[in-house]
Order: C-alpha cells, then sequence, then structure tokens
C-alpha cells in the first residue's frame, strides 16, 4: 500500500492580500502527476484544506478540480478538517463523497470508523481525526472534564486502539491535525494554543503504524512513524527557502517499510530584500527575484516618495514593504505629558520629522503655520 502524506493546503489563502489560487491549483494538481507517477493508492490531507471556515466559491472550486484531478489519476482521497476548516462545512456531504473516492473524516463521535483500503496482504484502517477543539470535543467525546489537546487526543486514540484490537493483524494509519511536542512551528500557523488546546506528547500516538500529522508548515520527522508533511506551498514570507514536500509512505505485510519525501515544485519563490529603494532598483543582483514574490526592507534615512510603486514597476510581485530608516528612540511619556506646553505648530511639525526623519524646513513651517491658521479661522467661524 502506498501513501502519499499531504497537510495544511489552506486553498483559498492570500500573501499580503495578494490572491495564491492559481500557484495553488498548479501545486495542488500536480500531486496527480505524482500518484500516476509512483502508483499511489491513497492521498491524505492532514487537516486545513481550506484557509477560512466559509471559503469563497473560487476556492472550493479549486478543490473539486484538484480532488478530480487525483482520483482520475487512481487515487482515493482521504482528508480531515483542521482548524482553519469547519468541521461540518467540509463533512458535508461526506456518504456522497465516499461513494465517489473522496473521504472526508470531520465527525469526532466517529473518529473511530476507519476508512478501510485493501491491498495484496489485506486492510489498512486509515482513522481521520478532526482538529479537536478541548472546549467543544470534550462533550462530544463524553469527557467534560478534559481541558487540553492532550487530554482529548488521549481519548480519540484511545477509540482508534480500541477498534484496531477488534481488527487483527490490520494495518492502521492515523490523520491529525495537531501540535505535536518536538515540532518546529513557522511564522505561518494560526495559534492553536489559546482556550486550553497546548503541546501533545508524541506518545499519545502510540500503537499505531503511521500517523499523519497537519498544523506545522515545516516538514519534519518526530520519528520514523511520525511525520508532519508541511504545507505544499510557502505562506509566509519567513518560509521562504523553505523547499516544500510531501512523504511517500509504504506499508507492507509487517505493517510500515519505507517513508521517503517527494519534493514539490515552487510555482513563485519568495525572495526578502533589504536596501535603499535606489539599490534594490538597480542592483543587477537582484534580476533573478523579478519574477518573484518580494518583500523589500528599505534602509533609506528620509522615508522615499511612493516605494511600492517604484519597487513594482522592477518588481511586479513585490507584496510587502517595511521602511527601516533610522528613528529616534521611543518616548514613553503619555500623550497628554508630550503635547503640554506645546503650540499646534510644534505638534505638527514633530509628526513631519517622525514621518520623514528630518525637520520640515523654513518654508514648510510657514506654510503649516498659515494652514493652521486658516483652520482656526474656519472652526471660530
Amino acid at each position: 500500500m502506498r501513501l502519499l502524506h499531504t497537510s495544511d493546503w489552506h486553498i483559498g489563502r492570500s500573501l499580503h492580500g495578494t490572491d495564491l489560487l492559481a500557484e495553488q491549483e498548479q501545486v495542488l494538481g500536480g500531486l496527480a502527476d505524482v500518484v500516476a507517477a509512483e502508483g499511489v493508492d491513497a492521498v491524505l490531507v492532514a487537516g486545513d484544506v481550506y484557509d477560512r471556515a466559509i471559503p469563497p466559491a473560487e476556492a472550493t472550486a479549486v478543490l473539486s478540480r484538484v480532488v478530480a484531478r487525483i482520483r482520475r489519476a487512481g487515487a482515493t482521497v482521504v482528508m480531515t478538517p483542521g482548524n482553519h476548516d469547519s468541521a461540518r462545512r467540509l463533512g458535508a456531504f461526506s456518504e456522497l463523497l465516499a461513494a465517489g473516492g473522496l473521504h472526508v473524516r470531520a465527525e469526532t463521535p466517529r473518529l473511530d470508523e476507519p476508512v478501510l483500503l485493501t491491498d495484496e496482504h489485506g486492510e489498512v484502517a486509515v482513522y481521520g481525526l478532526p482538529f479537536l477543539e478541548p472546549e467543544v470535543a470534550r462533550f462530544e467525546l463524553g469527557l467534560p472534564g478534559a481541558r487540553s489537546h492532550e487530554a482529548v487526543l488521549t481519548e480519540a486514540m484511545d477509540r482508534v486502539r480500541a477498534d484496531l484490537f477488534l481488527r487483527p493483524g490490520t494495518r492502521s494509519v492515523v490523520l491529525a491535525h495537531a501540535f505535536v511536542g518536538g515540532g518546529l512551528p513557522s511564522d505561518s500557523e494560526r495559534d492553536i494554543t489559546v482556550g486550553g488546546v497546548d503541546l501533545v506528547p508524541a506518545p499519545v500516538f502510540d500503537g499505531v503504524d503511521y500517523v499523519a500529522l497537519g498544523h506545522l508548515h515545516r516538514p519534519q520527522t518526530l520519528s520514523p512513524r511520525l511525520r508532519y508533511s508541511g504545507s505544499p506551498l510557502a505562506y509566509s514570507f519567513g518560509e521562504a527557502g523553505q523547499q516544500k514536500q510531501a512523504w511517500l509512505v509504504d506499508l507492507d505485510a509487517g505493517g510500515l517499510a519505507d517513508v521517503r519525501p517527494v519534493l514539490l515544485p515552487t510555482p513563485r519563490p519568495l525572495t526578502l530584500l533589504a536596501g535603499t529603494l535606489e539599490e534594490l532598483l538597480a542592483d543587477p543582483a537582484h534580476a533573478v527575484a523579478e519574477g518573484h514574490f518580494v518583500s523589500a526592507r528599505l534602509t533609506d534615512a528620509v522615508r522615499p516618495a511612493d516605494p511600492m510603486r517604484r519597487l513594482q514597476a522592477r518588481f511586479p510581485h513585490c507584496v510587502h514593504l517595511e521602511w527601516a530608516g533610522s528613528a529616534a528612540a521611543p518616548d514613553t511619556r503619555s500623550y497628554q505629558e508630550r503635547l503640554r506646553g506645546r503650540s499646534d505648530l510644534d505638534v505638527v511639525g514633530e509628526f513631519v520629522t517622525h514621518v520623514r526623519t528630518v525637520p520640515a524646513t523654513g518654508a514648510e513651517k510657514e506654510l503649516l503655520g498659515r494652514a493652521l491658521a486658516a483652520a482656526g479661522r474656519e472652526a471660530d467661524a
């Protein structure tokens, strides 16, 4: 049995307001080529299928086309909701979808009912654990006192192991969306440590042949049978340069036989640039980034005029800009203390200095003074 472990598709996510649907469909649709080339029996998606609980129509259309391609390539699809998904929406029509080879395991009370796959060695039970928010899952699982992710996942895995006990000789795979101890986070995951959700110890998942983890966007191995595939695309500039992948998982008659990475394409790399605006616009060394998503950090002493428009003339996909020019140490006084005894012109002049890092000239001060006087006459009228 050959499985392809993926997670955190986040269909519908944007990068600093820039739509990524085309890039997502290119990479995710390409999983069908991996299925065909590697003889994959089932594609696993361990949570965060969408980026929002209510995905836009364009995102659902991408998912439909991607799954259709994978199914035509010959693989079954098993997916579970993550903390970004709505379990109810993702699980709608799940019985009908299962008839077409798409198995969505989204119901907490039924998490111990596996998808049963077969090969020449017998059955493989694939258990999909939906993301278990403790404040909700503790009642669905009959554990009103459970307040942590560890507690509800322990109960979930106890139910999985109890079902496996009734299936002697059956190999087993679990999909779970969680922050497991030993994993390294990126800066593009939504924090799930609020409301009693916390780290889950790896031994919670003992007793199964392979655990396909989701939530952390960096591919990583916690143990040979406990792995994160990571997200198929980089979703923040903190992931710039990170090679994205999925895991090919082979099960033989005895259980886990082999796991190896499958590298995924990068439709548009992410690049961080730093320097003055003129340096970024003129330096030939930056030519390679002209087709990349770019985050620019400007070091000009004075804030340049219209920097994003000028940068996008060279880097059309520049999506993020920050100015890191020299600034005075922050003033810790209260707002009232900073204003006490100062004229309106003093306050406006300080604002100009804050924005540009250089004081207003004499002519500019005269113009500001006339504007303030006119505003005062209008207010008195």
